[in-house]
């Protein structure tokens, strides 16, 4: 994989910025960039073309993250998990050399599927639940509309917290032969009270309870990339609190449905699930 480095600050941004800083932001940007990876749940590079203006892209309603790479515009688009393998999704642009509408080819993925059999009252949910989880599910597709216009600081992220990454992204569960909505983020393993740190800097967006996640914080890295930890035993921020890369924002729990103490971790690209782990240093061994 090659990597290439690319300019996240806006022209009237870079300039106000001495060279010294530039100049190390830029190196450190060769290593940042996430892994391209076009399939479900992958992220898809797209160059754009040059342009005095940032051009404006769109996967169906949502709107796509677009920074410059020296004298170039590229996209990084993320693609449903539920995607068809072999079809192309449809990248529309605004003020893009390239032409109004980009055709991105979706590469074939294969997830694993674990198969469970679990007593009845364990899989379908009461009505109380089934109502409190439609209400959730209302509140976050709004928080994860969130769009904001500035550019990300960085796209590469740091782990979250120490321990085995578990459960893997993707990953499709069947009870009693019913399927379930595939695994929309990274489970790392961890013993409960571990420091959770903001895996990029941004501001915090959301922080709540749910049922199926539990205690969850939602980071906000601009232009609709987002972050999510869930299953906090503690949330230490507040909306709105502008976060480091790194700096701490709760611990590792078990709050929610989930049988033990761990942190499930997503990302978050034009409103969909992407892999984490294109987001991290990969892991050695």
């Amino acid at each position: 994989m090659h990597r290439r480095r690319f300019l996240t600050a806006l022209p009237a941004l870079a300039s106000s910025l001495p060279a010294s800083v530039g100049a190390a932001a830029a190196s450190r940007a060769e290593a940042e960039l996430p892994r391209a990876l076009a399939v479900p749940g992958g992220v898809a590079r797209v160059p754009l073309g040059s342009a005095d203006r940032a051009p404006r892209a769109q996967l169906g309603a949502n709107r796509v993250l677009v920074l410059r790479d020296g004298n170039e515009w590229f996209a990084l688009v993320g693609i449903s998990l539920e995607a068809k393998p072999g079809s192309r999704v449809v990248l529309a642009t605004e003020g893009a050399p390239r032409g109004p509408r980009i055709e991105i080819p979706v590469a074939p993925k294969q997830y694993a599927s674990q198969y469970l059999k679990v007593a009845p009252g364990k899989v379908d949910l009461s009505p109380e639940d089934l109502a409190r989880h439609q209400r959730e599910r209302a509140h976050l597709d709004g928080v994860l509309r969130t769009f904001t216009e500035a550019p990300p600081t960085a796209l590469g992220m740091v782990a979250p917290a120490p321990g085995r990454r578990s459960s893997s992204f993707g990953l499709r569960r069947f009870f009693n032969g019913q399927a379930r909505s595939p695994h929309t983020g990274m489970d790392i393993a961890a013993a409960e009270g571990t420091p959770v740190v903001a895996a990029g800097a941004g501001r915090v967006l959301d922080v709540g309870g749910y049922f199926f996640s539990g205690s969850t914080v939602i980071v906000d890295h601009a232009q609709g990339l987002l972050s999510l930890y869930a299953h906090l035993s503690a949330m230490d921020v507040r909306e709105g609190e502008a976060v480091a890369a790194g700096a701490p924002i709760g611990k590792v729990g078990a709050t929610g449905r989930v049988t033990g103490p761990h942190l499930h971790f997503s990302v978050y690209l034009n409103r969909v699930p992407v892999d984490p782990a294109l987001f991290l240093p990969a892991v050695e061994g």
